[in-house]
């Protein structure tokens, strides 16, 4: 596909954080303007490397949070009871008006995973992709770990050699400090 040239394309520049974790996992990237918040919610997975296996839902912070987006209605697999507009639906401008504008995105509703998404910048640039890691820190826990407590839980057998076999096969060779950039960005950058 040719492009014109000088051409400028639009982009959002996200921070996303997992919450009460200490040190702070966190990723850094660009996704173009038009995307939905299903795109928002792939670009999460793919940065995090999350499986997709869980529920999931973007909804505003404070205590009377508002639900922005979730799954979409063809892939749920409960009653009609969850009215959240389709992330499919839903633009990010729509929501995402201004810098520092925040949500929360609700990952695992079982394990409580809770990111703070924060709009950084808008962007334009000459170059065109859809979506961008610009940087992060930390490898994300591991599915199913258990939450919080787990995810410590992990950290802690891995420092001090304790627990058992199992929670050591488990684990793997996962190691919380072990996040490569670059190797993130070959299976993020579209």
């Amino acid at each position: 596909m040719v492009y014109p040239a000088g051409a400028m394309y639009s982009y959002l520049e996200f921070e996303v954080s997992l919450r009460l974790i200490k040190p702070r996992i966190w990723r850094r990237f660009q996704i173009t303007a038009n995307a939905s918040f299903f795109d928002l919610h792939d670009a999460i997975q793919d940065s995090f490397r999350w499986g997709r296996c869980h529920l999931w839902e973007f909804h505003t912070p404070g205590r009377d949070r508002e639900v922005i987006a979730g799954i979409p209605p063809e892939e749920r697999t409960w009653g009609d009871e969850d009215d959240a507009p389709a992330a499919r639906l839903v633009r990010l401008t729509r929501y995402f008006r201004n810098a520092t504008t925040k949500c929360v995105y609700w990952y695992d509703f079982g394990d409580d995973w809770q990111h703070t998404v924060e709009l950084r910048e808008r962007v334009s640039s000459g170059d065109r992709f859809k979506r961008r890691l610009l940087a992060g820190r930390r490898r994300a826990p591991l599915e199913d770990c258990g939450g919080v407590s787990g995810y410590y839980q992990l950290v802690e057998s891995l420092e001090t050699g304790n627990g058992d076999d199992e929670l050591a096969t488990w684990r793997g060779s996962w190691k919380p400090d072990d996040f490569s950039l670059a190797a993130a960005r070959r299976g993020f950058d579209r």
